[in-house]
């Protein structure tokens, strides 16, 4: 239970159970901005109105660039930035739903080049900076993207693979190493125009897309429209429950959807002052950073939490942390030991787990500021979403039962399409239900409780990785004849990556070639996307048809029944 008088701010959301039984989202629909005719821009919400307004020259940005150095910058400036970029667009011939890719470190130009491609009504998509050439190709190859933003060292990867991709006209350089047949951003930025008429785009155009891993296949291009918008701001706002003087921190990466709709999209456009940090995590300076910026409300993930814990109790003694008034997780499960962690560290202020997804658009099922807390659950689904456990017919579970989590669909920032690819998008849907891939149950107060995965898809460190991914990497270095890739819990990272191989003939098992074999698909990959852990086999479960099966690894790394085995070969 939450003490009510801890609580510094009234909760923006009052009175759950009665806004469940009257709340409609054309409530909603008035919290936004709207141009005649029903037209919307999601970045004019964000950037523009206050710009407009009385939040004219209130902070919006506090960029720290991981050594202490900050760059303030106010709505105003925002505005002539991102006004700046979309005529930069203009002067490229870039034309409206072209794909604008940013390949950037957190910094003042990816937060106001994302916005300024979308007031241009071009799709933007950035990507999480620790990919390596393969992720980055098949992104911009299968998107088409007509124009990439990075920087003089990032680029270095995307030319690994630029001869690959055809429809990639333009590559604009951050930075003071520009190549005759590149664009500087610094040069561009100087010569536009601050003067731009943001777009009216249909409510059903696209904004933005984030690739998402599944259990096979390549990363799945995730749409999503302007309309998302609506549901960003009013999650923002009753969920995280920002307020006109806080200072919020959203600790994800804009590659990551967290890091786009809570860290660009409803922040702003609820016009809050949010804090942006560069470089890796260090608890020391995660600390630092809400000490110094007076940090209000707090974002960030389990992985990360976990992490905090392991550093112990005293560290966070050392710094002033009163400022903070609520926490907030996302990502995966939440331990109940971190929401009983932070009450104790953080002056009775628990994190509040938050659960949604890449394809959802935003938060669905929450713990809200108003209510007690059910350490390890994922709270209760917003106003205006219906949520349910339902079998694979679409039967409705009974409380307490376990079975797929499912969602109602239609609500406003669910994702519009999956990018050329119509089949997949429809397997999500099926028996007039949104199915999440995810197993949960309720108990009796209507508390959602997280199971599982109904898939082979890796949660680790909070992000998504598909097997399919990790062994194809694999399988490409020259020692490895085949891979199979499951997930193996661990208690820092929730899971881990964990690669049961063959190797090729004539090489044998050492120490080197493992640790060789993980910086090879960590080079390809990601850094978060490699195996921690190698076993070599003689040779992988199949099914006669070849097809290696995952769930037979699984149960025999965790001493688990080995089901049906019928389908296997010899």
């Amino acid at each position: 239970m939450k003490d009510p008088a801890k609580l510094r701010l009234k909760p923006n959301l009052q009175g759950y159970a009665e806004l469940r039984k009257k709340f409609k989202w054309s409530d909603a629909e008035k919290m936004v901005d709207w141009f005649p005719g029903g037209k919307i821009n999601a970045g004019y919400n964000v950037i523009d109105r206050h710009a407009k307004g009385p939040r004219r020259n209130k902070i919006a940005l506090i960029y720290d660039d991981g050594e202490g150095n900050a760059t303030k910058l106010t709505f105003q400036q925002l505005f002539e930035m991102s006004n700046k970029f979309a005529n930069v667009l203009k002067k490229l011939g870039v034309k409206r739903q072209d794909r604008v890719f940013f390949f950037l470190q957190r910094s003042p130009e990816l937060y106001s080049g994302f916005v300024g491609a979308i007031k241009y009504g071009a799709i933007a998509s950035p990507m999480f900076p620790a990919f390596g050439p393969d992720a980055i190709k098949d992104r911009l190859l299968d998107s088409g993207a007509v124009v990439l933003v990075t920087d003089s060292v990032l680029k270095k990867r995307v030319y690994e693979v630029k001869d690959q991709l055809p429809e990639l006209k333009h590559m604009i350089i951050v930075g003071q190493d520009v190549a005759p047949n590149e664009v500087s951003w610094e040069k561009e930025m100087a010569s536009a125009s601050a003067m731009f008429e943001t777009v009216p785009m249909d409510p059903e155009e696209f904004m933005y897309m984030l690739y998402t891993s599944g259990t096979t296949g390549k990363p799945k291009g995730v749409v999503h429209a302007h309309k998302d918008i609506v549901e960003c701001h009013l999650s923002t706002y009753w969920v995280l429950d920002v307020h006109e003087d806080d200072v919020y921190w959203c600790t994800a990466d804009l590659g990551w959807v967290t890091g786009v709709v809570y860290g660009v999209l409803g922040p702003w456009s609820n016009g809050t002052t949010q804090v942006g940090l560069g470089g890796r995590f260090e608890p020391e300076r995660w600390y630092k950073t809400i000490q110094a910026y007076k940090v209000t409300v707090w974002y960030t993930a389990p992985t990360a939490v976990r992490m905090l814990m392991a550093k112990g109790d005293d560290l966070p003694k050392k710094f002033e942390l009163s400022s903070l008034r609520a926490n907030y997780s996302v990502g995966e499960p939440l331990n109940p030991e971190g929401v009983k962690w932070a009450m104790d560290v953080f002056d009775n202020k628990p994190f509040h787990d938050t659960w949604w997804q890449t394809e959802t658009g935003s938060i669905l099922i929450t713990n809200f500021p108003e209510m007690p807390i059910k350490p390890g659950s994922m709270g209760k689904p917003l106003p205006g979403i219906e949520a349910a456990i339902i079998d694979e017919a679409g039967k409705v579970l009974e409380q307490g039962e376990e079975g797929n989590l499912a969602i109602k669909p239609g609500w406003p920032s669910m994702m519009r399409q999956i990018w050329k690819n119509p089949a997949k998008y429809n397997e999500y849907f099926r028996n007039g239900w949104y199915y999440t891939g995810d197993t949960a149950q309720i108990d009796k107060d209507g508390y959602f409780w997280y199971v599982g995965r109904a898939d082979d898809v890796i949660k680790t460190a909070g992000e998504r990785v598909g097997p399919f991914e990790v062994e194809s990497a694999l399988i490409e270095h020259p020692a490895v004849a085949e891979a199979g890739v499951i997930g193996k819990p661990d208690q820092l990272r929730g899971n881990i990556i964990k690669a049961f191989i063959v190797l090729t003939p004539g090489y044998t098992d050492s120490p080197q070639l493992r640790e060789d074999i993980q910086k090879f698909v960590k080079n390809k990959l990601a850094g978060h996307a490699y195996p921690r852990e190698i076993e070599i086999m003689q040779k992988l479960p199949k099914t006669r048809s070849g097809k290696i099966v995952r769930r037979l690894l699984r149960a025999k790394e965790l001493g688990l029944p080995l089901g049906d085995t019928s389908t296997l070969e010899d």
